[in-house]
């Protein structure tokens, strides 16, 4: 079982869609998990920067969440945009299993589109979207 996943993507690519179908799965099949993503994290803490300053801060915190309970999977979804802020994320362990949601050119946001490096390092990628892959 994995202990860690890591959801990345573009604005807009199906993160969000796909990791609440995977919390129905791990309800239905009674799996213990946290959920932590981006939008929920950055309410919580009332962090909405943006700047590449304000992403790495979000990944360490992301990254430092999905530590602390460490008997259930840990489901992060977030742009995760660069590779600096991959490896902030990865400062508090890697992830068992990257999933890298490739499935829009382009996002809402023109300032995460151009900051956006493709990630070189990922377990599955997910270039079309389709809503058999989120039901099953």
């Amino acid at each position: 079982m994995f202990k860690k996943i890591l959801i990345i993507g573009l604005p807009g690519s199906g993160k969000t869609t796909l990791a609440k179908n995977i919390i129905k799965y791990f309800d239905q099949h009674n799996i213990k998990y946290l959920w932590h993503n981006a939008d929920l994290i950055r309410n919580q803490f009332n962090d909405w920067d943006f700047s590449l300053e304000g992403r790495l801060r979000q990944s360490e915190r992301i990254g430092y969440l999905s530590t602390i309970d460490t008997t259930v999977v840990n489901l992060c979804d977030f742009v995760c945009p660069t590779s600096a802020t991959r490896d902030r994320f990865n400062r508090h362990g890697k992830a068992d299993l990257i999933i890298w949601m490739d499935t829009i050119d382009s996002g809402r946001f023109d300032d995460t589109n151009s900051m956006f490096e493709p990630p070189t390092e990922y377990d599955l990628r997910i270039r079309t979207y389709n809503d058999a892959w989120v039901k099953s």
